[in-house]
């Protein structure tokens, strides 16, 4: 490892310790006071590291500023990365694992459990041979979605107050909470962070830019049955438990997560609570193409009038919550941000995709909101899981790309 990736990954291993999960079903924000702790840690680092203008909001933001260097005109420009682990996977006690000099092949992650990355679990772990490769021990999910984010910035943010030489306009940084959850942005200020363009650094694979991404909803079924004892229920009991069965195996098969891809949508049956009284369904609606959006939360609907005309003594009701929106056609309007970034991607010798990502990240949001933030690849695989890894000579790369975005800005007002 050289310096650069030796600060990045100290600084991984210090933060992926912090266990910051946040919580899908909580009704607070943050979601979890582990990210406020985490705010104030982050808040700390960054005053020493040479940020002014340093603050948690009451939210648990926490931004802050380094002043440009030069009198030349530049605009104000963001870097975001989210405090938060998903929850979907075991996110406490973490012990990275550092793996120096990958010499290709099989990579042991836990002997005990026989959990390899090799080219099924990995599959770009092949153009890795000869990087530090960093691990979880197989009992937990990494942190690097997005904490390897957090410490490129830290790093780029200390090599530049290192560097006074390297002129760069004003830049300002963010740690963001809930990204997980899809909500936590809602909160976030854009006005009072007057920023001209940002950018997350929250990708995965190296090369991977997001300057798009899905329309995003979630769904609530909400179905209210008719009880009674068994053995006199015909004609009168109205089941729940298998009303939601029954609607969820009728969505048609081609049209769900493990039968799509690319920028084919979907809609995901992934919570069922409930018994004979009532039962309640969660889900999420996926798709790029806004008309396409509209009509997959249309045949939800138009299916669950077919089983209210087939189950007339129960009540099903649908509510819909939007979560976010494809910033694609905004960026295209708003160049700036990825005209630099794609100069950047060259000039580093970074053979790029521009991907329309399934998912969606708090750029998405905050492109809505009138701050256009394509997501730029921190430098992880397999997220939310055990097998998460990443590489710290991609995520030294992604650092190099953000320093030449703020330095070609110079004078590009």
């Amino acid at each position: 490892m050289n310096e650069l990736q030796q600060k990045i990954y100290k600084r991984l291993a210090r933060y992926v310790a912090v266990d910051t999960t946040s919580d899908g079903a909580s009704t607070v924000v943050p979601s979890t006071d582990a990210q406020i702790s985490f705010a104030h840690q982050m808040a700390d680092e960054m005053k020493k590291a040479g940020l002014q203008e340093v603050e948690v909001d009451e939210y648990g933001f926490v931004t802050g500023l380094l002043p440009a260097n030069t009198q030349a005109p530049a605009p104000t420009i963001g870097f975001f990365a989210h405090m938060d682990t998903v929850s979907d996977y075991n996110g406490h006690d973490i012990h990275p694992v550092l793996h120096e000099n990958y010499a290709g092949g099989p990579l042991v992650i836990n002997a005990a459990k026989n959990m390899v990355l090799n080219e099924q679990t990995a599959p770009r772990l092949s153009q890795c041979v000869g990087d530090a490769i960093v691990t979880a021990d197989g009992n937990t999910l990494l942190g690097a979605d997005d904490k390897l984010g957090i410490a490129i910035i830290m790093t780029l943010v200390e090599y530049l107050v290192s560097h006074p030489e390297i002129k760069h306009g004003p830049l300002k940084v963010a740690f963001t909470i809930d990204e997980e959850t899809g909500t936590g942005i809602t909160y976030f200020d854009v006005k009072k962070f007057a920023a001209d363009f940002a950018y997350t650094i929250d990708g995965a694979n190296l090369g991977d830019i997001d300057c798009g991404n899905f329309n995003a909803d979630s769904f609530v079924l909400h179905i209210t049955g008719k009880s009674c004892h068994p053995g006199s229920a015909k004609g009168f009991m109205a089941n729940p438990v298998r009303i939601a069965a029954d609607i969820i195996a009728s969505w048609p098969e081609n049209k769900l997560p493990e039968t799509t891809d690319k920028e084919d949508g979907f809609i995901l049956f992934k919570d069922i609570t409930g018994g004979l009284e009532s039962a309640e369904v969660q889900g999420l609606v996926r798709e790029h193409d806004l008309t396409k959006f509209a009509q997959f939360k249309q045949d939800l609907l138009d299916l669950v009038d077919q089983k209210r005309a087939k189950y007339p003594a129960a009540k099903i009701e649908v509510e819909f919550k939007e979560q976010y929106r494809n910033m694609r056609d905004i960026l295209k309007t708003r160049p700036q941000a990825m005209e630099l970034l794609e100069k950047a991607l060259k000039e580093n010798n970074i053979s790029y995709r521009l991907t329309q990502a399934r998912g969606g990240t708090d750029g998405a949001q905050m492109t809505f909101k009138g701050l256009p933030t394509p997501n730029i690849f921190a430098g992880y695989e397999n997220p939310h899981g055990p097998y998460e890894w990443c590489s710290l000579n991609w995520a030294e790369k992604a650092l190099r790309v953000l320093k030449s975005i703020a330095t070609n800005a110079v004078a590009q007002k």
